[in-house]
């Protein structure tokens, strides 16, 4: 088992940036991808960005593209998203997610393992 816990969401105003992170604890894992979807009132759970467990390779979503920044810390089994500046349209519920494995990480059914998520409100 494998358990997430986010932290870091608030309320920011439109153009400002916000940290969010994503702890890992549970079973000892190699490979790995982790992940950050959103799911805004009234809308399905989408992809936001991903990371591997090197570093080497993440992806994000065209919204979030040159805004957003996927970063981990192997060593205290962390992923960050340094979100910078925010839109109106980024409120929502941020979840982390881990992938055990390889792979790129950008649909909800890769995922094994998801957090509970923390709420991201920009306000104007």
């Amino acid at each position: 088992q494998v358990q997430l816990v986010e932290s870091g969401g608030g309320l920011v105003q439109a153009g400002g940036s916000l940290r969010v992170s994503c702890a890992a604890s549970g079973r000892a894992f190699s490979s790995y991808v982790m992940g950050w979807f959103r799911q805004a009132p009234g809308k399905e759970r989408e992809f936001v960005a991903a990371i591997n467990w090197s570093g080497a390779s993440t992806y994000y979503a065209d919204s979030v593209k040159g805004r957003f920044t996927i970063s981990r810390d192997s060593i205290k089994n962390t992923v960050y998203l340094q979100m910078n500046s925010l839109k109106l349209e980024d409120t929502a519920v941020y979840y982390c997610a881990v992938r055990l494995g390889v792979g790129r990480g950008i649909r909800e059914s890769e995922y094994d393992y998801w957090g509970q998520g923390t709420q991201v409100t920009v306000s104007s």
